[in-house]
Order: C-alpha cells, then sequence, then structure tokens
C-alpha cells in the first residue's frame, strides 16, 4: 500500500457537484492499494498514520500527533499512486488492485483507522469521479509505502 499524507488546514471532496466529505484541520490521505496488500499492511499504515508527529506543538515544532492534535481525516483512493512509468509514455497500473480486491481493504482501512483514531473519519467513494479541493499546511506531504518498512 501506498498512501500520502498531505497535513490540511481544510479539505473537501466533491463528487456529482455535491460535497461528500469536508474538514478543517487534520490530513488528507490519498490510498493506492495493490494486489500483494494484506491487513497487515492495514495495520501498519494506520498507526504511521495515527502517531506520525507532524502537528506543531506550543513552541511551532512538528511534534504532535494526528491524534494527540485532534485532528480530522479524509480518505481517498487512488490507484494511480501505483503507476509506473518506465516505458513509454502513457502511465501502467498493473500493480493497482482490481475493486474485488480492493474494496474489501479500502473498507479494513478505514475501520482500522477509525478505531486507531476512536472517531470516524470521512471518505470519498471508491471509483468516483472525485473533486478534491485542499489548502495544504506548511506545505506538509509525506509519501509511505508499507513495503518499505525496513
Amino acid at each position: 500500500m501506498k498512501i500520502v499524507i498531505q497535513r490540511v488546514s481544510e479539505a473537501s471532496v466533491i463528487i456529482e457537484g455535491s460535497e461528500v466529505a469536508a474538514i478543517q484541520k487534520g490530513l488528507l490521505i490519498l490510498l493506492g492499494i495493490e494486489y500483494e496488500d494484506t491487513q497487515d499492511d492495514i495495520n501498519w499504515l494506520c498507526n504511521k498514520i495515527t502517531n506520525l508527529r507532524i502537528f506543531p506543538d506550543q513552541e511551532d515544532v512538528m511534534n504532535t500527533s494526528l491524534k494527540d492534535a485532534n485532528g480530522e481525516v479524509i480518505l481517498v483512493s487512488q490507484f494511480t499512486l501505483h503507476a509506473s512509468t518506465k516505458k513509454g509514455n502513457r502511465p501502467s497500473y498493473i500493480k493497482a488492485a482490481k475493486p474485488d480486491v480492493a474494496i474489501p481493504l479500502y473498507e479494513a482501512f478505514i475501520e482500522t483507522l477509525q478505531i486507531n483514531l476512536e472517531k470516524p473519519i470521512q471518505t470519498g467513494e471508491f471509483g468516483a469521479d472525485m473533486k478534491v479541493h485542499l489548502v495544504n499546511d506548511g506545505p506538509v506531504t509525506i509519501i509511505i509505502d508499507s513495503k518499505n518498512r525496513v
């Protein structure tokens, strides 16, 4: 699994002209799922997201976690995170999991992250054409791949 975490001061997701998710201070997380991913990848990433110290403390140093900052989350599924651009000019998405594999893992990711944060998160809609709006705070953008934990 790959995630792109963006610390935001506000973010929203629009589908067919309707706002389906909106947050203030927190994280916009883009999630790419591949065929080899398991609940172990989910557990590791959700723990990392919950405890990553990327919010400012009293001295304005990034030393506070999402949970401690009481931040909100929007999670958006994004298969294009697994684009391979090695050959030619058209990306290949062969490593991205198809919906029959990805949807159950996406739903498990949502559930696990909510358990870790002890509160609900907001989401986009799997497979929908979404318009994602955000104000990147910092800017802070972090990319994490669960296959690169060692």
